[in-house]
């Protein structure tokens, strides 16, 4: 498969703080990749090195040729004082297209995620499973070719995980690159055919999804899957 971007030992600190530390990592066309790990092991700042959000410390990002567009879909999605058509607009607005091409392409990404009929409400007012596949439009209306998502369903009831999952599983279906960080070990099987597992920020397993679920593993990923890593 063909490789979109990679880490050679990315190493990102916050002032005295290392949040990840000599991570390598290839992402390649197609994926469908799960980060899991305990809170605070690196799985965002992970995400964010990937799209380029946060500087290096050390070590390298590369994008393949040409280079890949990315989206991020965050964990809390930012809503603007605006209606969830202009939510979606914005992004394409950035990419300057004609203010009708943006109309019809956000139009048609709010379709796209079962929202077209609230298009005209401010974005700020809808659920929280609504707001979150606003994002999801807005992520998919750039036409990337990879889409990160950080907990993407973390805060979302029952019925608005299984909405936004069926979202990712149908973006996944289109060929979209998928790479998501997840408390939900049910969602990864469902959704991941490869998962990495993040420890005080270090990347201590890289497997497939089914090896990840079946071992052999290191000693502290198996300890994260029984639920008996000692509190920090």
């Amino acid at each position: 498969m063909t490789t979109l971007l990679s880490l050679q030992r990315a190493t990102v600190r916050f002032g005295s703080q290392t949040a990840l530390s000599d991570i390598d990592f290839v992402l390649r066309r197609g994926e469908h990749v799960a980060v899991v790990g305990a809170n605070g092991s690196g799985k965002s700042t992970l995400l964010r090195a990937v799209h380029g959000l946060v500087p290096l410390g050390a070590g390298q990002r590369a994008l393949g040729d040409p280079s890949p567009r990315i989206a991020m879909v965050f964990q809390r999605p930012f809503m603007l004082r605006l209606s969830a058509l202009a939510n979606v607009e914005l992004g394409l607005r950035l990419q300057r297209l004609p203010r009708e091409q943006r109309r019809e392409r956000a139009l048609r990404a709010l379709e796209r995620v079962g929202l077209a009929r609230e298009s005209a409400r401010i974005g700020r007012v809808l659920s929280a499973g609504q707001q979150q596949r606003v994002a999801l439009a807005r992520a998919w209306a750039l036409q990337p070719d990879v889409l990160l998502l950080d907990e993407p369903t973390a805060s979302l009831d029952p019925s608005a995980k299984r909405e936004v999952e069926a979202l990712i599983d149908e973006f996944a279906g289109q060929g979209i690159t998928v790479m998501m960080s997840s408390h939900n070990l049910g969602q990864v099987k469902r959704l991941a055919q490869r998962v990495l597992y993040l420890e005080h920020g270090r990347l201590l397993a890289d497997v497939p999804t089914d090896r990840f679920f079946d071992g052999p593993l290191p000693e502290e990923a198996s300890l994260f899957l029984k639920g008996e890593l000692p509190w920090d």
